[in-house]
């Protein structure tokens, strides 16, 4: 593929490697927070902090929405949920010890606590009295408050609600095939195993699981006497994207290739799974208030934030985890409109990640840069996919496309395929721009600028100033 004038907007992008010896955790929040902790020496994408982290966020969110109707038949899933995440780099097994006996510690004072203000509040007190009933009391006074008020031992509660849940992997034996005779032969397979313990910070419980030593490099010498929480607090920490700058997520799809094989997506451009992403896109502006313009073509989409935004008070972390979860969970719930007789073989992901820039000739830069590899990714595929449908291999149309120019590639489709490419539809050659549309109305010879009413899809040139100067409130 060539490289555009544009492409220098990539030295904008941070590194962002989680450095060894550190181990990674990725806490996700939302109902309640999981924490996902990988092995010692992972190598999973490279160890980036934004991946790695988008990853895990989006996945989840896909399986929670793919998965709800299995455990709520009943509830009609109303809105696209989000969930938020920030990188935890743990300095060693030792620091995780701590920060997973905090957590659990954490699990239990919640729940207690929301134990006893929803029993307060199902006996006829308002929620503020409830609250104020519980201010300054300790462990053992809502213990007693549960006993002496309402007959409830706390300790009987079910271990979930108290301690949490434990998602671990170990290997088992599995019967894998059945030789001539019946007899079953096994093999070591690993598989995946939900535990509710008490402690599972304490030696104990690490001795039970010898193998998630191993991976995580390192042994449990001691048990954890006292909850230091603000020693915790010293590692976790969280990068800030710089002040009076432009921000913006880019959300691209994660392995998109094998996804659009597996559901049969139309090459080179699927309508349907384009106006899908659209309409993502346009559920991240209506919702978030601080995007205010979106670009993307085939499996991405960049999202601009206000200059001067605040939102999460610019932290890195929140920011692109809470776009990519609503990109996600909007992407989930929107498939069967544009595919209502596809099922949808596997839950989708989408990475993120966030880059500043100074300038709006920068930023416009930037978006003139995505909107070039629209144009060289369609003419390309457009070719591609035509020389392999009239009967080449890939192979063969990989060689005949090699080191061709735009020129050559447009009279390669006009004399072999009758096709203009400049006829093919916008949203294909030129992707997909997002933004509010502003309505000025003249109201006795003036001009009045009226609150933007809705969200707008075009596909149009937005690397010409023109498009600017027809809409100066996107950047205003």
């Amino acid at each position: 593929m060539a490289n555009s004038k544009y492409e220098y907007v990539k030295g904008f992008e941070v590194e962002d490697e989680v450095m060894l010896p550190n181990l990674i955790v990725i806490r996700v929040n939302g109902c309640g927070f999981q924490n996902f902790v990988f092995k010692k020496l992972t190598k999973f994408y490279q160890r980036r902090s934004s991946k790695i982290l988008s990853l895990i966020v989006s996945f989840f969110t896909s399986l929670f929405v793919a998965k709800w109707k299995e455990f709520f038949p009943h509830k009609e899933l109303r809105y696209p949920p989000t969930f938020r995440g920030k990188v935890i780099p743990c300095a060693s097994v030792e620091v995780l010890q701590h920060y997973l006996a905090w957590r659990q510690h954490e699990c239990h004072m919640a729940n207690q606590y929301n134990t006893c203000l929803w029993k307060l509040v199902e006996h006829g007190i308002s929620e503020v009295e409830a609250h104020e009933r519980l201010k300054g009391t300790n462990k053992q006074e809502k213990n007693e408050l549960l006993f002496q008020q309402f007959g409830i031992n706390y300790k009987s509660f079910p271990q979930i609600f108290r301690q949490g849940s434990c998602v671990l992997k170990k290997k088992a034996e599995n019967i894998v095939k059945y030789n001539e005779n019946g007899t079953p032969i096994k093999r070591m397979r690993t598989k995946t195993w939900i535990v509710h313990s008490e402690n599972i910070a304490g030696k104990s419980f690490w001795n039970e699981h010898q193998n998630l030593l191993k991976d995580l490099g390192g042994g449990i010498r001691e048990n954890i006497s006292k909850i230091e929480s603000e020693y915790i607090r010293s590692f976790v920490f969280e990068s800030k994207l710089l002040p009076s700058t432009w921000i913006v997520v880019r959300v691209d799809g994660c392995h998109f290739h094998r996804f659009s094989d597996a559901h049969k997506f139309e090459k080179p451009n699927d309508m349907q799974a384009l106006e899908l992403m659209n309409t993502c896109a346009v559920a991240v502006l209506l919702e978030l208030e601080d995007v205010i313009f979106a670009y993307g073509h085939s499996d991405e989409y960049s999202f601009l934030l206000k200059k001067d935004s605040l939102f999460y008070q610019r932290k890195l972390s929140q920011v692109v985890s809470i776009i990519v979860s609503l990109f996600t969970s909007s992407y989930m719930m929107k498939w069967k409109t544009f595919f209502p007789q596809k099922q949808l073989m596997y839950p989708p992901s989408f990475d993120g990640r966030a880059v500043c820039y100074p300038s709006t000739r920068i930023l416009n830069d930037y978006l003139a840069w995505r909107q070039v590899d629209c144009h060289i990714n369609n003419q390309y595929n457009t070719c591609f996919w035509l020389l392999v449908k009239s009967g080449k291999s890939k192979t063969e149309a990989q060689l005949a496309l090699k080191g061709t120019l735009a020129q050559e590639k447009s009279e390669l489709l006009a004399q072999q395929f009758g096709v203009e490419y400049n006829t093919l539809p916008p949203i294909f050659r030129h992707g997909s721009s997002v933004f509010w549309e502003v309505v000025l109305e003249n109201e006795n010879g003036a001009s009045s600028e009226i609150v933007p009413r809705r969200v707008v899809v075009k596909h149009c040139d937005i690397i010409q100033s023109s498009f600017w100067k027809a809409n100066p409130s996107i950047l205003a």
